[in-house]
């Protein structure tokens, strides 16, 4: 399908306002994604206007706490920037979609086996949730970007959302105001290994 290919992370977008039925259009198709023992572990928080700049607020509050408490880790600076970076991007897309793992917990807590399984099998659910919206979203002429940069500011993202469960992502939504050229691939000969037995 041609959306694979013309799928791009989008980094600027428009001020034009994402139609409603389209956003309800994006959803429907994560929703229609597989799962890992059909336990469909996903909830989507839609914010657009205030409601965004709030929970974007929330996210700068908790990037300046993670850059304050985690400085002197290798590396660490960097990451944050990049988040700071990510937050610029947020507020420019009209439309974020915050995702939680309804089965999962906060990303700190220490879990037996069975539940790691389980949080990793929930975790593949979700991302094909994700990927089906992003796929739906270009069909629609929207541009999008994958997020993970809201661990960063976990704790106070997770508190004004209301999660119960784990979140694991966000999307930003919107119409793109660029666009990037193909990212690079490895070669097929790079990652793909056939094996037979004769």
């Amino acid at each position: 399908m041609k959306e694979i290919a013309e799928r791009h992370s989008i980094r600027k977008y428009k001020a034009d306002a994402v139609n409603k039925d389209d956003i309800k259009k994006i959803i429907e198709a994560g929703i229609l994604a597989p799962s890992a023992k059909n336990r469909q572990p996903w909830k989507f928080f839609v914010v657009e206007g205030e409601a965004k700049e709030e929970a974007l607020d929330v996210m700068e509050k908790g990037l300046t706490r993670s850059r304050e408490e985690l400085k002197g880790v290798p590396g660490i600076e960097a990451l944050i920037s990049d988040a700071f970076n990510t937050l610029r991007i947020m507020r420019e897309a009209p439309v974020i979609i915050f995702v939680e793992n309804t089965n999962g917990g906060a990303p700190f807590m220490d879990i037996n086996v069975n539940e790691r399984i389980t949080e990793i099998c929930d975790s593949l659910s979700i991302g094909a949730a994700i990927q089906n919206m992003l796929l739906a979203a270009t069909e629609l002429g929207y541009g999008t970007l994958w997020i993970a940069n809201t661990f960063y500011a976990y704790q106070e993202l997770a508190k004004f959302l209301g999660i119960n469960g784990q979140l694991i992502s966000a999307v930003a939504l919107g119409v793109p105001d660029e666009t990037p050229a193909p990212r690079p691939r490895k070669k097929f000969e790079e990652v793909v290994e056939f094996r037979s037995i004769h």
